[in-house]
């Protein structure tokens, strides 16, 4: 078995196997990142999708993910603030709108909302969708498949939700919900009419093949925008003080999930500004998108600075997956 055998394979639109992408762990980045760059551009073009999201409703949250600076069970500097209002939410949607943005990515704390929240959300994708042209995501938790019906009706194109790991694993970062109740909420919002977006936090403490069993799980609900984010330990949270991963290894890790899914999405998200070169090599090994602007609880990059490295990395802004 070889890296080429393994693209060619792909290239004929056959999808390579667990064994196989546990090959790939251990190939030579000089093989694999070009590889994984080769299928991207066979399957995606130049084509790049980029996102920004806000911090909507912030902390208090029930859930005890240890990665998490908005956990009530942990001692974090993160504000907390209930759902904003509609004129706070469509604000930062045109900011993003008139900057090229083509997804704005509404996101809440909390285990899911009540129908309340729900409503009041509705209210702010409506002018969002009215006053923009900007795609809208929401990232909401667990809720039913008549909420995300509702949310749909109001104009929303998208649903994220991370598995954050494999189902194994996720049980030693959070032992409030579970992997089953997440995918039930993908097919409940799947169900509705909304497409999927789901990836996960690299630098848990997990291992490779916990990232691939993760990204398998993800192709069989078929979903195709695959956020790749590499922890960022906050202090005060339980992984406060995990060693930050290498610009190689998330190289590797996003050549790998371009192989396991090679028309995705793959998605550079929180911790990107970690990465000494702010990502670039990992578009150069797989990734082709991204989430811009400040992420939820850290800094992020400004969406002007991304546009001028897409543009001399030669990738064409634009629509993906949808």
């Amino acid at each position: 078995m070889t890296v080429q055998q393994l693209k060619e394979k792909i290239f004929f639109h056959k999808q390579i196997s667990k064994p196989e992408a546990m090959f790939l762990t251990t190939a030579p980045m000089d093989q694999l990142c070009p590889a994984a760059n080769e299928i991207r551009k066979h399957f995606c073009g130049n084509s790049f999708d980029i996102c920004t999201i806000i911090n909507a409703k912030s902390g208090k949250c029930s859930e005890d993910c240890k990665f998490c600076a908005q956990s009530s069970h942990y001692h974090t500097s993160t504000e907390a603030y209930p759902l904003l209002d509609t004129d706070k939410i469509l604000e930062e949607a045109k900011y993003n709108d008139v900057r090229g943005v083509l997804r704005y990515g509404i996101v809440t704390s909390g285990k899911n909302l009540t129908d309340a929240e729900v409503d009041k959300l509705c209210d702010s994708i409506r002018a969002v969708t009215k006053e923009t042209s900007i795609q809208v995501c929401v990232s909401c938790g667990l809720l039913t498949e008549p909420q995300f019906q509702k949310i749909k009706r109001a104009g929303a194109t998208r649903v994220h939700n991370n598995l954050e790991s494999s189902p194994c694993y996720f049980q030693q970062v959070c032992t409030t919900h579970t992997t089953a109740e997440k995918v039930a909420t993908l097919k409940a919002a799947k169900r509705a009419g909304l497409s999927l977006c789901s990836g996960g936090i690299m630098g848990m403490g997990e291992t490779m093949e916990d990232r691939i069993d993760m990204v398998l799980l993800q192709r069989d609900l078929g979903i195709k925008s695959i956020p790749v984010n590499m922890l960022n330990p906050i202090p005060g949270t339980p992984y406060a003080h995990n060693q930050i991963l290498s610009n190689e290894e998330m190289c590797r890790t996003v050549a790998i999930f371009r192989f396991l899914i090679p028309d995705a999405s793959i998605r550079l998200a929180g911790g990107r500004g970690l990465l000494p070169d702010k990502g670039e090599a990992c578009f150069r090994s797989g990734a082709n998108a991204a989430i811009s602007g400040d992420m939820l609880t850290t800094s992020g990059y400004t969406i002007e600075s991304d546009l001028v490295l897409l543009k001399r990395l030669g990738y064409e802004v634009k629509l993906q997956n949808e």
